[in-house]
């Protein structure tokens, strides 16, 4: 069986829920929903590219603790809160991602995210191997 790593959220005075930011097993990196929250804890000030832009560059920085970056990532979930931000979530998303490696996503419109102000989440799955 393979060994299971866990990430923890940094000990920056940052709080999260009681959560692993990502898990690895294998050579499978499971991502937890990512927020728009900058390092000093305030949700991304803007617009709904604003928040886009402050959830990329937190996955990054997740996938990079992990040894990984976008290229490597199998699948996403998009959680919005507003079908409205759907094109430009598809524009945002389309350059963000490495256009030859475009991960499968599955997009949907939720009621509400934990903390209102969100306006999206993104989670995924990477492979390390």
């Amino acid at each position: 069986m393979a060994d299971i790593q866990r990430f923890a959220p940094p000990a920056d005075g940052r709080r999260f829920p009681p959560l692993s930011l990502a898990v690895r097993h294998g050579a499978t990196l499971h991502v937890s929903g990512v927020a728009p929250y900058d390092a000093a804890g305030r949700i991304a000030a803007g617009d709904f590219a604003a928040q886009f832009a402050q959830v990329m560059q937190n996955l990054r920085e997740v996938l990079a603790a992990a040894g990984a970056d976008l290229t490597r990532v199998l699948k996403t979930t998009v959680l919005l809160t507003r079908a409205g931000d759907i094109r430009e979530m598809n524009t945002l998303y389309a350059a963000a991602f490495p256009a030859a490696h475009l991960p499968a996503r599955t997009t949907c419109v939720v009621a509400a995210l934990p903390v209102p102000e969100f306006l999206l989440e993104i989670e995924c799955i990477a492979a390390l191997d």
